[in-house]
């Protein structure tokens, strides 16, 4: 059988990176998968090739994940569709940074709307529809920002500490309805946000040399612990941050 085999998931930020491999995976687990994003036509695209390779088994959303109001037609439409909710994996973020000096109150509340209050709302909203259909699991993703040393990102730094106290937070909330709240921390993957900050060859030999797994890590590595989560094969977990960085913090 299939680890989620039966299960309907909301991946969102599923356009591309980590989230398009989520999606993925969770799919040919045999998950029904609504996968989400800002950008339809990426969204769209990552959705045609599942749905190519598995017939039915997801349908693209346009979603601003800040928006309370388009969370509720997100989960509206994945009841309609696939008629429960069990999993919700709250991907969707920016690199919102700036010097301390630059960042303005408009740039702040920016980066955590996106970061912060969308996987607030998202659980908010999602998780009443995991209850009544029996339990499940959210997995939240934060980053290796708000655990090690990363001068100068500042907000996104910010937002991804918030995340990691917000999953703490939901877990001990929802635990008595049976559904658990994880967090992943990814260090390097290579994503656009990677190499959209990382923009030479030099930068990034020297980002490879402080890993000791000798390389940056892929989506789906990512995507593969999230399904873990995701799944009853870790169903004592709860309240944790995941660390999938290649022991690049030691």
């Amino acid at each position: 059988m299939k680890r989620l085999e039966g299960k309907v998931a909301i991946v969102t930020g599923a356009g591309a990176g980590q989230g398009a491999a989520e999606a993925t995976i969770f799919a040919q687990e045999g998950a029904k998968v609504i996968a989400t994003d800002v950008a339809f036509e990426n969204v769209q695209n990552v959705v045609n090739k599942i749905n190519e390779e598995i017939p039915g088994s997801a349908i693209a959303l346009k979603h601003d994940v800040s928006s309370e109001e388009q969370w509720k037609t997100v989960v509206e439409e994945a009841v309609k569709k696939f008629g429960k909710i069990d999993i919700l994996v709250n991907n969707a973020g920016i690199l919102a940074t700036k010097p301390y000096q630059e960042t303005n109150i408009d740039f702040w509340n920016f980066g955590m709307n996106i970061n912060a209050w969308s996987q607030f709302v998202g659980t908010k909203t999602v998780a009443p529809y995991i209850k009544e259909a029996g339990g499940g699991s959210i997995v939240n993703i934060g980053s290796m920002a708000s655990i090690d040393n990363s001068g100068g990102f500042n907000v996104y730094t910010a937002s991804k500490g918030a995340v990691e106290a917000l999953t703490r937070s939901a877990a001990v909330q929802f635990g008595p309805d049976n559904i658990r709240v994880n967090s992943i921390h990814p260090g390097a993957i290579a994503t656009k946000m990677l190499t959209d900050t990382i923009t030479t060859d030099e930068a990034m030999q020297g980002v490879i040399g402080m890993i000791p797994l000798g390389r940056v890590g892929e989506p789906i590595d990512v995507a593969k612990l999230a399904l873990f989560l995701a799944s009853d094969d870790s169903n004592y977990i709860s309240g944790t941050a995941n660390i999938i960085d290649g022991a690049m913090r030691l």
